[in-house]
């Protein structure tokens, strides 16, 4: 749109949204003519939900959603991510930080809000539907550009029925509010001790674990397993609870899958939407799913299916 001109665009996001910096009035101009629903409608009331719960999230500011844009509070350019990168602070009490934002999210009780059109939105949950399909991202669109079709065909069927099983062996049910991107490069740094959150729109009611594992195996941010387990235990110390090792079993689950995911989606973003960059993430991700699979026995399977396929990766 034309008067978006003025402003400068913020580039950098995978999704189909555009984002834009009012410098004037201290705000972001998200601009979705595509998923308009989610990205606008849906982004703001789980917002509204965060702030109400106070978990620092971007405010509306303005609306017009037949132009096909909100208005929303700027939380400025710097992330966890590039903190964490400078190396000049303690990790570790950052990521404990972060532990704690966690856990008052995972405290949320509401699960619907009106929405500024004062409609109810309620918050769905990531059942194992929903789960299955985007692991199956990964042989739609990895597999079936590394492998033959007769061969894709074949793979597909035995990690759709890997999958299946391994998603029935999750022990937590789904009702946990799920942010689902839960990484650092979505956390924003207000001050030393307030953390924004962005990028809400595809939060639902699902496991406990799954913000756990994508903050601590993030495809983004390499770290040593020590640190890794490091923030694991200190999840673990701060909720009692929890029977540690179904909650394990299902972390180390939650993770192979989300990163199978990751993997699909960044060959789908450089295949289909000619979004170069994501692809050299894939290396990484290949090592935290190995990492993960090498450690529980629930992954036998699945781990052998891989490396008869891509033995190049798993030797």
């Amino acid at each position: 749109m034309k008067f978006l001109e003025k402003f400068t665009e913020i580039k950098g996001d995978a999704s189909f949204r555009k984002f834009y910096r009012n410098t004037k009035n201290n705000s972001i101009i998200v601009y979705a003519k595509k998923e308009k629903y989610k990205n606008l409608l849906i982004y703001d009331a789980i917002n509204k939900i965060l702030i109400k719960n106070n978990i620092l999230a971007p405010r509306l500011l303005n609306q017009n959603y037949k132009k096909n844009y909100i208005e929303i509070q700027d939380f400025g350019n710097e992330t966890i991510y590039q903190i964490l990168k400078k190396k000049k602070f303690n990790n570790f009490q950052i990521m404990k930080k972060i532990i704690n934002i966690l856990n008052k999210i995972q405290l949320i009780k509401d699960k619907q809000i009106k929405n500024f059109q004062k409609k109810n939105y309620k918050i769905k949950k990531y059942d194992n539907h929903i789960l299955f399909n985007e692991t199956k991202l990964f042989s739609e669109w990895y597999v079936a550009n590394k492998l033959s079709k007769n061969n894709h065909k074949k793979f597909n069927y035995k990690f759709n029925n890997e999958i299946k099983l391994l998603i029935s062996k999750l022990n937590y049910p789904n009702e946990t509010f799920v942010h689902r991107d839960f990484h650092v490069s979505n956390l924003m740094h207000i001050t030393p001790n307030d953390f924004a959150l962005i990028d809400t729109q595809d939060a639902l009611i699902g496991n406990r674990a799954y913000d756990l594992a994508s903050l601590v195996d993030d495809v983004r941010l390499r770290t040593s397993s020590q640190f890794k387990k490091k923030i694991f235990n200190y999840y673990l110390s701060k909720n009692r609870n929890i029977k540690s090792n179904e909650f394990k079993d299902d972390f180390d689950i939650l993770s192979v899958l989300r990163n199978l995911k990751i993997i699909g989606i960044f060959t789908r973003l450089s295949k289909r939407d000619n979004k170069k960059k994501y692809i050299k993430l894939i290396p990484y991700a290949w090592e935290l799913i190995i990492h993960r699979m090498r450690q529980n026995k629930l992954f036998n399977d699945l781990n052998f299916l891989i490396k008869e396929n891509f033995p190049k990766i798993i030797h």
